[in-house]
């Protein structure tokens, strides 16, 4: 009897490219057979990280079945550095000034060393492997990673998604747009939460729709706003709904002025971020400056002056940056942790 050969597993990497072609704009992947998808310019993005994360939700795969793509391949999706490491996540990066996307599993030591990529929010795989009979009926179990891991991949997210120069004000109404968004991507905001976040609710919506993130469907006004989102890769997010509303709660706590001892959206951002990426029981945090500053959408040097504010305010206990590495280290004050 003849033993069957096991055909290795597709590789979870997908590109798609936009191509001007007889004056029309289209949307090619490298993985499907079909011919490119007509798009206009303004739905140009969108279309691509939609179609990017169709393929994602047809592949789902454990986590202990993925190997880093960017390795496979021989690295040649970034500089040189000292090799893979660490958990195996999507990441999401653009090149050629928007014309390429590509979705691939990659290390953490990869994505760190590509440029203009961010990790997108994965999906949820234990919720599908688990049998229904070892599932709670009668109390629900948070589903999914914890409010700070989601809070920490979606400004991760909206660093790729949005326009560089996004204000800070604009990045704080995206997040929790980003969390609070039914599955018909739409999301309402009493005024009482708009004032909770000390930004100009009107600006910032403004600035999105601008970038072509969202479109306002009722307001700013005195009920609130009421927008739908346009990025339809936010649907690759973990499904279950409460948890992810809880984790825009919880950034909606650690961001408010008391916490941060400042009302300007600089400090509140940076502060949620630094909160975000701090470990539980140490309080202590590495990143690299040039990703913070870009998750932050500070393009100026300002970094060093915030954590100085940040400290002086109590969030932080302290911070230090490497001059070798690049990495800025901190450590949260004791009640912030």
């Amino acid at each position: 009897m003849r033993l069957r050969t096991l055909c290795p597993a597709a590789p979870r990497a997908w590109t798609v490219e936009l191509r001007r072609q007889t004056g029309e704009l289209v949307l090619v992947c490298q993985q499907c057979p079909q011919a490119g998808l007509q798009v206009t310019a303004a739905a140009a993005r969108s279309a691509a990280l939609a179609h990017l994360a169709r393929h994602a939700r047809g592949d789902l795969r454990a986590p202990h079945l993925r190997t880093c793509q960017c390795h496979e391949r021989g690295c040649r999706w970034h500089p040189r550095h000292r090799g893979c490491a660490g958990p195996i996540r999507l990441l999401l990066a653009c090149e050629r000034g928007g014309r390429v996307w590509r979705l691939a599993d990659a290390c953490s030591a990869c994505a760190a060393a590509t440029a203009e990529a961010a990790f997108v929010p994965d999906t949820v795989l234990a919720g599908q492997l688990c049998p229904p009979s070892t599932r709670s009926r009668r109390t629900r179990r948070p589903r999914g990673p914890s409010e700070r891991v989601r809070v920490s991949d979606i400004l991760s997210y909206l660093a790729a998604a949005l326009p560089a120069d996004t204000s800070a004000e604009a990045r704080l109404l995206a997040l929790q747009c980003a969390l609070r968004m039914n599955a018909c991507m739409r999301v309402a905001f009493p005024a009482g939460m708009l004032r909770s976040l000390r930004i100009d609710a009107a600006e910032a919506c403004h600035e999105l729709e601008r970038a072509q993130w969202l479109n306002v469907v009722d307001g700013p006004g005195a009920a609130g706003v009421a927008a739908e989102l346009r990025d339809t890769a936010l649907l690759a997010q973990a499904p279950a709904r409460p948890d992810r509303q809880r984790a825009a709660d919880w950034a909606l706590r650690s961001g408010r002025p008391a916490r941060t001892g400042a009302a300007e959206s600089p400090l509140q951002l940076l502060g949620i971020y630094l909160m975000a990426h701090s470990d539980l029981s140490s309080g202590d945090g590495l990143r690299e400056c040039d990703r913070v500053m870009r998750d932050c959408g500070m393009l100026d040097q300002g970094l060093p002056g915030v954590l100085d504010r940040l400290t002086d305010s109590g969030v932080l206990q302290g911070w230090r940056i490497c001059p070798d590495s690049g990495d800025v280290h901190w450590t949260l004050a004791p009640g912030q942790r």
